[in-house]
């Protein structure tokens, strides 16, 4: 077969989202009238649900897919008809909605749809919202390059060494996304670090090696903290004590015990990038001036031209414009030459090398940069020429107004940590305030720049849209939680305990969160496994859901589609390192830091059983789960 029909037959073919969700309405309508004179299985909808989070898997990761909002809003419609059909009969709908004052089932709707709490329990609305804040506080502050300004630093201190560099990143990177969220973190992370290593000359398998790694240190390394990973505001939003409406997962329970766990997966982490990174070293004496002010040559990509790009993400952009150099130029740039320096070693010509030049930086620098590259390659460069003493003058000048924009993010963090606090003392104070109140503040040190703003606000949509798709998942999860179905899963669970032990449930849901996390989003995973804890005694909820969490946040990074972090994660390879990179690819090279990593957690819940409590894995006699027979 030929490359041209090889390509065609793998080609991604989209099913219409339109056809599909028409097709579902038409479904949920039938269902509906269905339900309104017979009755509906209660099991019907437990299928129905389980059949949204296989299509997510099935048609998003292979040749014939549907988009995933498509899929999940077409289908929550007829999970709701189903819902609604199946109580039609067991309960008077029509007299709920008669006479002046709701009653009976109609308060209960009014309670849902007319409350914030209501909201809430429906589809994580707090959680939500502290997300969105959380995305646009995030996207702001990065437009003031912090984190490459760190990067940088750490490599003068370390001598241009790469590997204790990359250790001190990720730490940071770790520590960061316990507090600001693994996914604000991702993107940030593997351009810094890619800049780092393609300065080194690194091979591609290591830089690919480096950005798969970024996943686990956002995710697992992560979960050392509640608000480290939206998977675990939302297992804390499940369980909450129904006396008091507190939440068991605490976070005192999170650092007593979720910090060990992300404290193993960094050292299992570091120790797979020893094998790969030891003894690399860039030369610092030899920098290019544009590398040497990397941060600040994004914050003037950032507040110059709205856009901020690494040297690949750039050439592959302009490869039009490039044409046949486009792949010289990209494998100079990785073979870690600069920008400038690898048009001219590919003999672009000078009258495109100075405007991409100055669309990479500024016009005003385009004709001198290109001049100081010029000599650079006929190796006349008298030490700094003029053309890099204008640009470093450039870029000096820029980095009052950077501090400056860094400092609101600073200030950010006062009413973020304060509302932080607040809602850990008292849990009707909102999440969302906090996230809300940090981007107000962060939002003032890029407000006067114009493109820079745009730019923030843009990432920001464009990355909480990715979110959009849980909403109808976490409805459809409400719904089967009110049908009693986990009311089953608490059951079993309560049998294995008794028969087997705590121990081995404990590691039956680590090991069964890791594999489901592995095929469907880890969002979901933590919102139905942490349903059937209920009804245990405080220990044994915390127990298993350190078990759950260590589980769902490894098995997010073991494929391609685990975890937000994954998707972000396995595009950039697949557009800036490695084009031909595969799927399969991806699951064979992080394997073996998987296995590793859950051999190091299996090992820590081990410890972590023996740590509790005498008597504490003993189920009292007689334990009945909550029923619930109505939507909260």
């Amino acid at each position: 077969m030929s490359d041209t029909a090889t390509s065609a037959s793998s080609e991604v073919v989209m099913f219409s989202g339109r056809k599909f969700i028409l097709g579902c309405l038409v479904v949920a309508l039938a269902v509906g009238v269905y339900g309104r004179f017979y009755p509906v299985s209660m099991w019907l909808l437990a299928a129905e649900v389980l059949s949204i989070i296989l299509g997510l898997f099935l048609f998003g990761s292979f040749r014939y897919q549907i988009h995933k909002n498509a899929l999940t809003y077409g289908a929550v419609m007829v999970v709701v008809a189903t819902f609604l059909g199946a109580w039609w009969t067991q309960h008077d709908l029509r007299g709920a909605f008669s006479g002046e004052e709701l009653s009976g089932y109609g308060r209960v709707l009014k309670a849902s749809l007319l409350t914030f709490h209501g909201w809430d329990e429906l589809i994580h609305t707090d959680t939500m919202l502290f997300i969105l804040g959380l995305t646009f506080f995030v996207c702001v502050i990065a437009q003031t390059r912090i984190l490459e300004g760190v990067t940088f630093f750490l490599l003068r201190k370390n001598k241009g060494y790469v590997l204790p560099t990359v250790w001190a990143v990720m730490a940071v990177v770790a520590v960061a996304s316990g507090i600001l969220s693994g996914v604000s973190m991702i993107g940030l992370t593997i351009r810094t670090l890619v800049i780092i290593l393609m300065l080194a000359s690194a091979p591609t398998s290591a830089i690919r090696y480096a950005v798969i790694v970024c996943t686990v240190v956002t995710t697992v390394c992560g979960i050392w903290l509640t608000y480290g990973e939206p998977p675990n505001l939302i297992m804390k939003a499940n369980l909450l004590d129904p006396v008091t409406n507190q939440p068991y997962l605490t976070d005192g329970f999170f650092l007593k015990f979720c910090m060990p766990a992300a404290v193993v997966s960094f050292l299992c982490v570091a120790w797979s990038l020893w094998r790969r990174l030891r003894g690399m070293r860039v030369d610092l004496e030899g920098m290019d001036v544009l590398d040497a002010n990397a941060a600040t040559v994004r914050f003037l990509q950032a507040a110059k031209h709205g856009e901020v790009y690494s040297a690949t993400e750039f050439v592959h952009i302009n490869k039009d414009v490039l044409g046949d150099a486009t792949e010289p130029v990209m494998e100079r740039i990785r073979g870690g030459e600069s920008l400038g320096l690898a048009l001219v070693q590919a003999g672009v010509q000078p009258s495109v090398r100075r405007a991409l030049l100055g669309a990479f930086t500024d016009v005003s620098l385009a004709t001198k940069l290109d001049r100081h590259y010029e000599l650079v390659q006929a190796q006349q460069s008298p030490g700094i020429d003029e053309g890099e003493a204008a640009v470093q003058q450039a870029l000096d000048d820029l980095k009052g107004q950077r501090k400056q924009s860094q400092l609101y993010g600073v200030l950010a963090l006062i009413p973020f940590v304060v509302l932080l606090v607040a809602h850990a003392f008292n849990h009707n104070v909102p999440l969302f305030l906090s996230s809300i109140a940090a981007f107000i503040v962060a939002f003032f040190g890029v407000a006067h720049l114009p493109r820079m703003r745009r730019l923030a606000l843009r990432e920001a949509r464009l990355e909480f849209a990715e979110y959009y798709f849980l909403l109808p998942l976490f409805l459809s999860i409400t719904l089967l939680t009110n049908i009693g179905f986990f009311d089953q899963l608490q059951g079993w669970l309560q049998s294995g305990i008794k028969s087997t032990g705590a121990l081995p449930m404990a590691l039956v849901q680590f090991l069964g969160a890791t594999g489901l996390s592995a095929i469907l989003d880890n969002n979901v995973v933590a919102d139905f496994a942490s349903r059937a804890l209920h009804g245990l005694p405080i220990i044994l909820i915390q127990f298993f859901a350190l078990a759950q969490i260590s589980g769902y946040a490894l098995g997010g990074c073991w494929t391609h589609i685990g975890s937000a972090q994954s998707v972000v994660a396995f595009a950039f390879v697949k557009r800036d390192v490695d084009e031909k990179y595969t799927p399969v690819q991806w699951i064979k090279d992080i394997t073996g830091l998987m296995v590793l990593s859950v051999i190091a957690l299996v090992i820590l819940i081990v410890v972590v059983s023996f740590l509790l409590p005498a008597g504490a894995t003993v189920l009292p006699a007689p334990t009945t789960a909550p029923a619930t027979t109505a939507p909260h």
